[in-house]
């Protein structure tokens, strides 16, 4: 019997295994956080960072099968993950609160998405990969101060906030008690909608970058030459990857614009967020639709938490500190940004491979010659 035969669940990961306990545990430890945060830590914060977290999730493996899969650097990506959350608070705030006005902005945001990205590949994907990242960004700072100056259909700088389908609204109560105190009411509802989708479409990328298609992306990265001699049109494959990359922002963009009920130029488009998803597939590991998750996780948590955590850590040695003036200055909790970025520059130099990547090396040397992979 084949190991893909022995373990069907390996085989819907298209045998993509962690290679790593530790690596199978964190995973294992995500999901089960993830699908139990509403037990675990009631509040409205700890409910909007998860929800946070699976959005980036999404955003940030789309982005992998890019820059990981395919060696494409892009700027544009938060252009798609914008136009997801603009269509669909488009749609629902000229429409009304419905699914069909979800639906409709939903559709034709994937459609504006699939043109845009077709087109910026076929006319851009056959230069260098640093005239490709110039021309990215340019097209995606136009789209920014286009969903700016538009106001009559954007919001402008305010953005738009709109009213989500009865069944995803907070005053909405599906079952009165469901354990732990907790009622089945919209918001709760949309969390576990959101669980789903993110762990759906995590599993559908894992079968991509693992089938055929995805082994022909990775052959490219290494070398595009070779790959394009033995037959493989190139070209085509980047444009593919770019495309489906971009349809996957999409559909994370109308999570955000659902979750939110709001939407605005800050909140989906800023190159900020490019900046962000960038360090997530570095400090998680690039290549590795993995790394998006772990990654992710301890983005999100530090952006969120490591204020929370420097300010109680503030009040703790406030006496001991006094006497220190420059050492007080640097532990307030006004400089959590400095220190939020020291820890990148640490991880990133102990991990240059990412959490995953080093992770999986680990497990390997300490694998048995002959041992499974």
């Amino acid at each position: 019997m084949t190991p893909g035969q022995a373990n069907p669940l390996w085989r819907l990961l298209s045998d993509d295994r962690p290679r790593s306990r530790w690596l199978a545990v964190l995973l294992l430890a995500i999901v089960i956080g993830l699908a139990l945060t509403p037990y675990i830590f009631p509040g409205t914060k700890a409910l909007n960072v998860a929800a946070k977290v699976m959005i980036f999730i999404v955003l940030v493996a789309s982005y992998d099968l890019l820059l990981g899969y395919t060696g494409i650097v892009s700027f544009a990506h938060t252009m798609f993950f914008g136009i997801g959350a603009y269509g669909v608070a488009i749609a629902s705030s000229r429409m009304g609160p419905g699914w069909d006005a979800v639906g409709l902005g939903l559709g034709l945001a994937l459609a504006v998405s699939l043109l845009l990205s077709l087109a910026i590949g076929l006319f851009s994907l056959r230069v260098k990969a640093i005239f490709f990242a110039m021309i990215t960004l340019a097209v995606a700072s136009a789209f920014l101060t286009l969903a700016s100056q538009l106001s009559e259909f954007t919001g402008g700088e305010d953005g738009l906030s709109f009213k989500v389908p009865a069944a995803l609204q907070p005053s909405t109560v599906h079952l009165e008690d469901i354990g732990f105190g907790l009622s089945l009411d919209g918001r709760l509802l949309g969390y576990y909608g959101l669980f789903c989708c993110t762990l759906l479409i995590v599993l559908v990328l894992l079968r991509i970058v693992n089938s055929p298609f995805g082994r022909v992306l990775q052959a490219i990265r290494e070398n595009d030459f070779r790959a394009e001699a033995i037959g493989y049109r190139t070209v085509v494959y980047r444009t593919l990857a770019s495309v489906i990359s971009a349809l996957v922002a999409t559909l994370a963009g109308a999570l955000l614009a659902l979750w939110l009920r709001y939407n605005g130029p800050d909140t989906s488009l800023s190159f900020e967020i490019m900046l962000d998803i960038l360090l997530i597939v570095v400090i998680g590991g690039m290549g590795t639709i993995y790394g998006a998750v772990i990654g992710s996780v301890l983005f999100v948590l530090a952006q969120n938490y490591l204020q929370d955590l420097m300010k109680l850590a503030s009040a703790q040695a406030e006496t001991a500190l006094s006497a220190v003036p420059v050492l007080a200055s640097l532990l307030s909790p006004d400089r959590w940004l400095l220190w939020l970025g020291l820890l990148f520059v640490l991880s990133v130099y102990h991990f240059p491979t990412g959490v995953v990547g080093r992770l999986r090396e680990r497990a390997a040397r300490r694998r048995p010659p002959g041992g499974k992979a």
